[in-house]
């Protein structure tokens, strides 16, 4: 709704609990007069009554209440709302001795003196009710404004980390193969051209697929196998590579470029450094949208070193705290083996 709308609906509903206030107050004394009519000239009054009473509120609103929150001084803008407040009671005075009490009502009604105590003290409880409800409203409404703007700022940042880390995946895996490429160039090897058309394919991918917020896990797939076999092409019969699927639900979301580092990673720090025979073993199985990810490698027997997060791990642990509620990762560096596990429920993908 509006800011329009919202201050013509705060003026109609208090005009008229001002205008029913009116009319019991006055009922009495002009008991002779129809309810309708009677209604009629308390609603009129209201009005009358009313036109002071908004040139208070929004000078309060849109002079006082705004400097004191920048910072003015509070006395200063107090001595002016004091001497606003005078103004105005003198004009709702007026209004009711000069046009109520003589055009409303007819005369009907007795006139109090126009600067009668009790009528002035009446005068100023009516200006702080409404000018405080209007405060009231207005310094709420700033505080949901500044929190709904809060809110958006904390999503732009985390979308634009998540853009960050996603783009960071694509030179990271880019630089991994390019070191491929150049051990084949290096061996002056026929199968060159081919890898170079495989990556082709798996950069044009990432190109135009990567940037959705969420693609199948039928497309994730897709890509760690034309990753194995880009990989592949590179090492000989000491290498066995097992990657066993089971999914019920191919068309489930999943988040882009999820699962690929840790594959690189076993590639990278685990085959690449072993000077014997090597394995990786990949499992992934989807069930009723959880997710199980298990990939085994061997590495060179003796060097164990602490679980470190490279640039690829630390990635994918970020992607998940930004991505889902309901994930678990576990990473075990043992003597001669080194194994990722993750589990996801696809279904409690955050909403950023």
């Amino acid at each position: 709704m509006s800011r329009l709308l919202l201050h013509i609906l705060f003026w109609v509903v208090y005009l008229l609990q001002d205008s029913l206030l009116e009319f019991l107050w006055v009922g009495p004394a002009i008991s002779q007069v129809p309810e309708d009519k009677r209604f009629v000239m308390a609603l009129q009054a209201a009005i009358a009554a009313g036109i002071p009473k908004m040139v208070f509120v929004y000078f309060l609103l849109g002079v006082f209440v705004d400097r004191i929150l920048e910072g003015a001084r509070i006395w200063v803008e107090t001595i002016k709302i004091v001497v606003l407040l005078a103004v105005v009671i003198v004009l709702y005075r007026a209004a009711f001795y000069y046009f109520v009490y003589p055009h409303v009502y007819s005369g009907m009604l007795t006139r109090s003196p126009l600067f009668n105590p009790s009528s002035l003290l009446v005068a100023v409880m009516d200006f702080g009710f409404v000018g405080g409800t209007a405060v009231t409203l207005h310094l709420l409404r700033k505080q949901l404004t500044s929190k709904e703007r809060e809110k958006n700022l904390v999503k732009e940042k985390l979308e634009t980390e998540l853009k960050f880390l996603r783009n960071q995946t694509n030179p990271h895996f880019l630089f991994n193969t390019l070191n491929n490429i150049y051990v084949l160039a290096r061996k002056k090897s026929d199968l060159t051209a081919e890898i170079v058309m495989k990556l082709s394919k798996l950069l044009r991918f990432m190109l135009y697929e990567t940037g959705k917020p969420f693609i199948t896990v039928a497309e994730e797939i897709k890509m760690l196998d034309d990753y194995l076999e880009l990989e592949k092409i590179r090492y000989d019969e000491r290498l066995t590579i097992t990657f066993e699927k089971d999914i019920d639900n191919g068309a489930c979301p999943i988040a882009p470029l999820l699962l690929l580092p840790f594959v690189e990673n076993a590639f990278k720090h685990g085959v690449s450094e072993s000077r014997f025979d090597s394995f990786i073993y990949i499992h992934i199985s989807l069930r009723q949208s959880r997710l199980t990810f298990l990939i085994e490698n061997t590495k060179e027997n003796g060097s164990i070193q602490p679980v470190t997060d490279n640039i690829g791990l630390g990635n994918v642990r970020r992607q998940l705290e930004l991505m889902y509620k309901d994930y678990r990762l576990d990473v075990a560096d043992q003597h001669s083996r080194f194994k990722v596990h993750l589990t996801i429920n696809l279904d409690s993908h955050a909403k950023i």
